[in-house]
């Protein structure tokens, strides 16, 4: 078990090296040699296969290699630092990701030509390993993804705000996926589709999901959030502990 400082500072370096933001990052190297294969830490390894994962689980919605995507939108820069013009006739559908991700113990290569965006499966991730780190009692929140061990400070759960109401939670996840928040002007936001390759028009705002753990539900979150609110409950129901949707 770590103290707070610890695993704050844990949190921190992560992100400098799971960051797309910056070209020295772990993830920008992978990226910068697309192509060939790349010597990669554990941690980023995980973070790559647990993707290959949701992009299986979300039937492909949940998909890392929508990082040219993002770019074209004129997400090329961190949100604080606004938007730059967005190219629509690069907006393209990405390869299917198990197509341009390989992974070996150790070491990674994608197909050349293409990127990677470890987005909120990284956050979900990041929250599920802080909880642990933290101790067998502990509340993680990542930027809405979040992670609750034990019984709380009362006993009874710990106390999080979900949609409009206060749940105790014991041993789950929560994420919150949405379209507002990071929007910058019309028909342009954060959240691509990767059936189009571009910002996905849904008609839902915000979904947010209760699972096993945050990653698991930041996963099923933001696959409702893509199929909107025709298909959504039936995606969820038999996977999700529970949802909102709006």
């Amino acid at each position: 078990m770590a103290n707070l400082d610890e695993v704050v500072a844990w949190i921190h370096a992560m992100h400098d090296r799971l960051t797309r933001f910056t070209k020295d990052s772990e993830l920008s190297r992978l990226n910068a040699a697309a192509g060939e294969w790349r010597e990669v830490g554990p941690e980023l390894e995980a973070l790559l296969r647990e993707c290959l994962r949701a992009y299986m689980e979300s039937g492909g919605l949940v998909h890392a290699g929508i990082l040219p995507a993002l770019l074209a939108a004129g997400y090329t820069r961190t949100f604080s630092e606004g938007p730059t013009p967005a190219r629509e006739r690069e907006a393209v559908p990405p390869p299917p990701l198990p197509d341009m991700l390989e992974l070996r113990p150790g070491r990674a290569r994608l197909r050349a030509g293409t990127a990677v965006d470890l987005g909120g499966v990284a956050k979900g991730w990041l929250a599920d390993r802080a909880a642990e780190r933290v101790g067998e009692n502990a509340l993680v929140n990542l930027g809405g993804d979040l992670r609750a061990r034990g019984t709380g400070p009362e006993g009874e759960g710990w106390p999080v705000g979900f949609a409009d109401r206060t749940l105790l939670l014991q041993d789950l996840g929560a994420a919150t996926s949405g379209i507002t928040k990071r929007s910058w002007g019309p028909g342009l936001h954060h959240l691509i589709d990767p059936r189009t390759g571009r910002p996905a028009r849904t008609d839902l705002r915000e979904v947010s999901v209760l699972a096993r753990t945050a990653c698991d539900a930041e996963i099923m979150a933001k696959t409702a959030l893509l199929l909107g609110s025709a298909a959504a409950e039936d995606h969820l129901r038999g996977r999700s502990l529970g949802w909102w949707l709006r």
